[in-house]
């Protein structure tokens, strides 16, 4: 009989859902499966223009069936099935939604299945940005800084601001929920089949960095607090929690419906769902003092420290620095950009329109080989684009750009400005624009950085994570010569799926902490970029460039300042 013991790690990012079963023994990968949210897909329930962005909790669900059985199969089916010990998750955030007494979503429920307001929010959903300004001059007013712990400024992307926006706008929405949830704690509820959202243990990852949850206020801020804010949300503060838990804690064990559904049994443990990012940094072997850049759509940036190093010690600018939001027992300090791969794919769409547009209406081809042609076209335009903006000479380097194209996460959060590039001539083509946009996003990644150094956090050096670290030597080169650093990519295709997957074999008492779990299964780092000393005069002087770009972009942001147009 096998000794094996096997886990699951289970990654919700943007536009997918991954679940990879791996070997507790090693970190050795055994099988995976993607899963593309198809209403997602299609554009539901979105509205860009106006940055709403909503998930329908069915296309998590649906997500989550068929990953899990789908690995199960890979493996080999009911012959391992019943070495599976643990299943954690990690989730995008802040991603909540609205449900009711027995913990489920209002769009799983009769007369809200279309409702985009009873649908998760998801991280990138700007249409909170009044509401989060008037949560920062709020906070203001109180003697204790209720900000203090998120870097002193409360962002659009977080739970409060969200949850206000809703209950203005929806008064349905509003008299049916009887709590608000993170999408990282809601999954970990639903497999262990809970039925009431008292009991429902919340992640002290996403309540500490999003939800203004803080051990020195004894949990959340108090009534107070929200019900001079607006009077909407008097009591709510009772329909949230006080208590919240690491991610190295059960939330209970594999209900009988989901264990019949997914073909296991009953004593597979779910552990506290946490932030993909913060298993990210664990799957990536995060160390004191390295910062690990989980590189995706956006990038969330995390860093670890000793307790006692931070003591009394408060950063300002970024998303929060929380006790045991990434390993137990160590402050979690969290930062990002809120535009990353998202910078790049907007600018592969942008040149891509006669493809998207015209190419299927050509009298040349048919249809079939049109639509072929485009997406042959489509795959290569980045890699190219990399290559040929790699082989411009640094003497001709006149573009220059700012990555705030969804507003900026850190640091200073503020979602309402907007990105720029300036430089422009004729001699501007699809390369140098490209270069300019990645330089924008490797300047965005200094900002972060010297905004540790600045409050007397050191960085080491940088733990590369995610599909932009992996697949663009382009950019990680450049984003090692801009931040003067070592940037280490790491070997494992899934980081956060293994991180979460690391969790799960603590959970399920495989290993006694998560840092045993780590020097087990890590996995350790494939390729490490180092920064070119040739470079550095170039790069220093370009950043300095758009730190002035972007002051003048922030001023002239302000609604009661416009720029003199004649």
């Amino acid at each position: 009989m096998s000794t094996a013991n096997y886990v699951i790690g289970v990654d919700y990012g943007t536009d997918s859902v991954r679940s990879v079963l791996v070997d507790t023994a090693n970190g050795k990968e055994i099988s995976s499966s993607v899963f593309l949210y198809p209403r997602w897909q299609k554009g539901l329930y979105c509205k860009p223009a106006v940055n709403q962005f909503r998930q329908h909790p069915l296309d998590y669900v649906e997500g989550l069936t068929h990953t899990i059985r789908d690995c199960i199969a890979k493996a080999g089916g009911a012959a391992i099935a019943h070495l599976i010990k643990g299943i954690s998750v990690d989730t995008t955030g802040s991603s909540p939604v609205a449900v009711d007494a027995t913990g489920t979503p209002l769009a799983l429920t009769p007369g809200y299945e279309e409702n985009p307001n009873a649908m998760f929010v998801l991280w990138k959903d700007h249409t909170a940005v009044k509401e989060a300004a008037e949560i920062n001059k709020h906070a203001t007013k109180f003697q204790i800084n209720y900000l203090k712990y998120v870097g002193g400024i409360y962002s659009s992307e977080w739970f409060w601001s969200k949850l206000l926006r809703i209950l203005r706008v929806d008064a349905a929405v509003k008299n049916s929920a009887a709590s608000w949830v993170e999408h990282c704690d809601w999954i970990p509820f639903l497999l262990c089949g809970g039925n009431d959202i008292k009991e429902m243990k919340r992640s002290r990852c996403a309540a500490g960095h999003k939800a203004l949850w803080a051990e020195e206020f004894n949990g959340l801020p108090p009534e107070d607090f929200f019900s001079s804010l607006d009077p909407l949300l008097a009591g709510f503060r009772d329909k949230l929690f006080t208590d919240t838990h690491t991610s190295d804690v059960a939330a209970g064990t594999l209900s009988t419906t989901w264990a019949d559904k997914l073909g296991l049994t009953t004593d597979v443990v779910i552990g506290v769902g946490a932030f993909d990012a913060h298993m990210g940094a664990v799957g990536g072997q995060i160390e004191p003092y390295y910062l690990s850049k989980v590189m995706g759509t956006s990038t969330c940036d995390i860093l670890v420290a000793p307790n006692q190093d931070l003591d009394g010690k408060l950063i300002n600018g970024i998303c929060g620095q929380v006790n045991g939001s990434v390993i137990p027992g160590m402050a979690g300090l969290e930062a990002g950009q809120s535009a990353f791969g998202d910078v790049y794919a907007w600018f592969k769409n942008l040149i891509s329109w006669p493809l998207n547009h015209l190419l299927t209406e050509s009298n040349l081809i048919d249809e079939a080989t049109a639509i072929a042609l485009k997406e042959e076209l489509e795959s290569k335009i980045i890699a190219n684009l990399s290559k040929q903006a790699g082989a411009l000479g640094d003497d001709d380097y006149a573009e220059l750009a700012v990555d705030w194209l969804n507003g900026r996460r850190t640091p200073d959060a503020n979602q309402e400005l907007k990105g720029a590039i300036t430089g422009l001539g004729l001699g501007t083509d699809a390369p140098r624009f490209f270069r300019a946009l990645a330089a924008a996003t490797c300047f965005g990644a200094k900002a972060i950085v010297d905004r540790f150094k600045e409050q007397g956090v050191p960085v080491k050096g940088i733990i590369g994570i995610g599909g932009v670290a992996k697949k663009s030597p382009y950019i990680m080169q450049m984003m090692a010569d801009v931040l003067e650093m070592p940037i280490r990519i790491h070997r494992f295709e899934h980081t956060c799926a293994l991180g979460a997957a690391m969790f799960a074999a603590v959970v399920a008492s495989i290993y006694p902490n998560i840092e045993t779990a780590m020097e087990a299964m890590g996995t350790g780092f494939e390729k490490e970029y180092q920064p070119n000393i040739k470079k550095q005069k170039l790069y220093r002087q370009h950043y300095q460039q758009y730190l002035g770009l972007g002051r003048y972009l922030e001023k002239y942001n302000k609604k009661d300042v416009k720029p003199y147009l004649s």
